[in-house]
């Protein structure tokens, strides 16, 4: 009789791939040998997003977007589905000193609130058509949310908060975030002009435990409050990073980690004269980083970096804007020394021209991996406002941002090296609207800003999508601009790949041998 408990095996751990984008797996020969067989791309089968608790203030309102793009490797044969909801599981609970009337008319309202609870703020119903939901109030709770089938592969969500006035004020924007283990925060503060919190939510059914570092110009900023953090079961917390240290500093690199469980993570930051806006994470540590999309009327940039390792990185700066690669006069190189955060004040390095900044090497051969994040402010006086640039990865196969309007948008894309092409789809709008596309070359070295093709017909708002054709790496973001009782508000949100797809071994396997 010939067994068939090693061909379940290998269809299981393929499965386990498609959903988890775990896709290593070696195969057992007919001789008994290991051989890594060639790895096919898959859609996902299933994708978790986090969208933080928005904000602070009763004055704001937020939009939510969801959208998955077309797949056109098909997806799951099931249909699917996909949907955020609220994280506040234990909001409302019952006085118990409080007389009988006071509990039941609390009761009623727990009741009332739980079912608000299971009810999605966002519900994506198919590919190609974004979905919105909305919230207002200071009160609205973190969402978490799950895409399964062929809604899942490329599934993303932004958060837009407006606040129209306060020290919080602006345009608050941020993709939702894949639950992880490890993130990083350059270009935070704990300056006496700033409120910075630490959003972390949790996804899943058991508590998650995770740590906050901060280091600023000196070193590690000493603190215990920041460890064992307990985020409940599908819940989330919010840390004010301030209250960690005694030591206020304009640049601080926060560090999340978890020792168990998962969680997703950000970090709102608020200025007394610039207001406030999502400070996502950097990308991974890496010796070359690319930073895409400075405004062309940004007032002041500033580069935040910080190396993790036992080195120190000695980076030279190229700003790639319209025409080439230069280097900013007076700002030609950063030191960063091990565990210390950096900023230099690059003030309004792109003057009138929109441009994207590269970190790489000083020095051939040390390659010292770090982190960064851009500080960028727009306007002047009362006017300004405050967004954020993280270090990004480059679109890759594709990368999607939601929540474009009719007007506002600019899209900047960059080749850090060879020249690339890529394909730009609007899609439909959320209330109606054809999907348009345009294809845009991208010269090597370069940044080029455009104004994004808008859907015939749009009602609504819609998603664009950034897909690689030819050539080498192309970074992406999106500058959101909203004007605001004169005020040009604005947030801006990079696209790296959504990672839709994930490679699985084929798996091969003579079961001849496999004798019970």
């Amino acid at each position: 009789m010939k067994s068939t408990s090693s061909l379940s095996l290998i269809a299981g751990a393929v499965a386990l791939a498609a959903v988890t984008g775990f896709a290593a797996l070696n195969v057992p020969d007919g001789d008994g040998t290991t051989e890594a067989k060639t790895a096919a791309r898959l859609p996902v089968e299933r994708t978790s997003l986090l969208c933080p608790a928005p904000g602070l203030s009763d004055l704001s309102e937020t939009a939510y977007t969801a959208y998955t793009p077309p797949n056109k490797s098909g997806g799951s044969a099931t249909a699917g589905a996909a949907a955020l909801v609220s994280s506040a599981k234990d909001e409302a609970k019952t006085d118990e000193k409080s007389d009988e009337k006071d509990k039941k008319d609390k009761e009623k309202s727990k009741k009332g609130k739980e079912a608000d609870k299971t009810k999605p703020v966002v519900s994506l119903k198919e590919p190609g058509k974004p979905a919105t939901g909305e919230a207002s109030g200071a009160d609205s709770p973190a969402l978490v949310g799950t895409a399964t089938g062929r809604l899942a592969p490329g599934w993303t969500a932004q958060q837009t908060t407006t606040i129209e006035a306060g020290d919080g004020r602006g345009l608050l924007g941020i993709s939702c975030t894949v639950p992880d283990t490890d993130f990083w925060f350059p270009a935070a503060s704990t300056a006496k002009s700033r409120e910075d919190y630490v959003h972390l939510t949790n996804p899943d059914d058991t508590a998650a435990v995770a740590d906050i570092e901060l280091y600023g110009p000196d070193g590690t900023l000493k603190s215990d409050v920041g460890e064992g953090i307990t985020v409940p079961a599908g819940s989330g917390v919010r840390v004010l990073i301030s209250t960690l240290t005694s030591k206020a500093a304009d640049d601080v690199t926060v560090h999340v980690t978890t020792r168990t469980g998962r969680v997703g993570a950000a970090v709102r930051t608020a200025d007394d004269t610039t207001g406030s806006d999502w400070l996502p994470a950097s990308a991974e540590p890496a010796s070359t980083l690319v930073l895409p999309g400075i405004p062309a009327d940004a007032t002041s940039v500033r580069l935040v970096a910080f190396a993790p390792g036992e080195d120190d990185a000695d980076l030279t700066l190229k700003l790639l804007g319209k025409s080439g690669a230069i280097t900013p006069a007076g700002h030609e190189e950063l030191h960063v020394k091990s565990n210390m955060t950096a900023g230099i004040d690059l003030k309004d390095v792109t003057r009138g021209e929109a441009g994207s900044l590269m970190l790489v090497p000083s020095e051939k051969g040390r390659a010292t991996p770090v982190v960064a994040a851009l500080r960028v402010v727009r306007g002047k006086g009362g006017n300004q406002e405050v967004g954020y640039i993280p270090a990004t990865r480059p679109v890759g196969a594709r990368a999607t941002v939601a929540d474009n309007r009719s007007q506002g948008s600019v899209l900047s894309l960059t080749a850090p090296g060879a020249a690339g092409t890529v394909k730009v789809t609007a899609s439909a709008g959320s209330g109606g609207g054809t999907p348009v596309s345009k294809t845009y070359k991208v010269a090597a070295g370069t940044t080029t800003a455009v104004t994004p093709p808008v859907p015939q017909g749009l009602k609504g708002t819609y998603a664009l999508t950034v897909e690689t054709l030819s050539g080498g790496p192309v970074h992406a973001a999106r500058t959101l601009t909203v004007k605001v009782d004169g005020i040009q508000m604005f947030t801006v949100q990079t696209l790296p790949d959504d990672q839709g797809t994930v490679e699985v071994p084929a798996a091969r396997q003579d079961l001849s041998v496999l004798d019970d």
